[in-house]
C-alpha cells in the first residue's frame, strides 16, 4: 500500500470520530508487517482523561487481532501544520515500531511529513530500561 492510500484511509475513518466535546476530529490508518490495514479515530468521554486517540485505537485493534509488529501509520486532522501525534501515542507507537517505522502526520491541506519512529521520539522510555 502506498503513503497516498494510507493518508486517504485516515481521513475516510476521521469523519467516524466521536468528538462531542472538542469537535476535533483525527483519523489514524495503521500498516502492519503482512500488509493488513487498521484504522482508527479518536473517541472523545465526558471523563476526558479516558479519552483514546485516534493512533492508539487503530494499534489496540491490531493488538486485539494478533499483530505486534507495524510497518507505517499515517495520522490526519484538521490542522495548519501536519498533526503531531500526541506524548501517550508517541510512547505506545515506540513499543509496537521498528526505530526504522514510517510515521506519516497530514493534514486536509496536503501538508505531510514522514519521519522514522526514532525521529518522532528519539531515546524512547522501552522493554530494555526494565531488564535488571
Amino acid at each position: 500500500m502506498n503513503k497516498e492510500k494510507l493518508i486517504q484511509e485516515a481521513k475516510t475513518i476521521r469523519e467516524r470520530a466521536y468528538v462531542p466535546y472538542s469537535k476535533f476530529k483525527v483519523g489514524a490508518s495503521l500498516l502492519t508487517m503482512d500488509g493488513t490495514l487498521y484504522t482508527g479515530c479518536n473517541i472523545e468521554n465526558a471523563a476526558y482523561p479516558v479519552t483514546c486517540c485516534a493512533e492508539r485505537v487503530a494499534i489496540f485493534k491490531a493488538i486485539a487481532d494478533g499483530y505486534h509488529d507495524f510497518k507505517e501509520i499515517a495520522v490526519v486532522a484538521d490542522t495548519e501544520r501536519p498533526v503531531p501525534p500526541c506524548g501517550s501515542c508517541r510512547q505506545v507507537m515506540s513499543e509496537f515500531f521498528n526505530p526504522d517505522g514510517e510515521i506519516h502526520i497530514t493534514n486536509l491541506h496536503g501538508d505531510t511529513k514522514t519521519m522514522s519512529m526514532e525521529e518522532l521520539l528519539p531515546f524512547s522510555f522501552s522493554a530494555n530500561d526494565l531488564s535488571k
